[in-house]
């Protein structure tokens, strides 16, 4: 009977445990858009601010060993897979998956990069394997974003809005399907 109350505590500990570190952790999230028969899709992992200063001098990002180039997400590297070829803010892109960061120096004018590598971590960069990178229109929203968002959006015939937001900053780029 002593085993049996032992291994049962154990057991709820061990689960309270668990869901504490999931609690604290970055969940997976995607954001998928079909234009003109074109699945967009962006799988990243989901952190949250707590109370944190993300971006600019002194803030977590710029602790990265990738730093300004940042994962654009947490854990494993964010992914954008197309199924067609895109246009994303002027950048020609094929069909394939590709490896999402922000170029973030700057902490009111980024640069979304896609990058050729895939299936790293998120705290490796090669510049060597950018495809290239874009321009983002940033803004500030009405109040602190505390869980990272993608949002792809369509605004019809064959284009849409690949939107970041986090922390105090909304960073868009135009997409469209070629």
């Amino acid at each position: 009977m002593t085993i049996i109350r032992t291994t049962f505590v154990c057991l709820l500990a061990l689960c309270a445990a668990t869901a504490h570190l999931s609690a604290q952790g970055s969940p997976p999230a995607t954001a998928t858009v079909t234009l003109n028969g074109t699945t967009v899709e962006i799988r990243y992992a989901a952190p949250s601010v707590r109370g944190r200063q993300i971006f600019g001098e002194g803030g977590l990002l710029s602790k990265d060993p990738t730093y300004p180039a940042w994962r654009a997400g947490a854990n494993a590297a964010t992914t954008l897979r197309t199924t067609g070829n895109l246009d994303v803010g002027g950048l020609a892109v094929p069909a394939g998956t590709y490896t999402l960061y922000a170029w973030v120096r700057d902490p009111n004018a980024w640069e979304l990069i896609i990058n050729r590598q895939t299936g790293q971590w998120g705290l490796s960069y090669d510049a060597k394997q950018d495809l290239g990178r874009v321009k983002m229109t940033m803004s500030k929203p009405p109040a602190i974003v505390e869980t990272l968002k993608y949002t792809l959006t369509d605004r019809g015939a064959g284009k849409g809005e690949l939107r970041l937001e986090w922390e105090q900053h909304i960073a868009t780029v135009a997409i469209a399907a070629k």
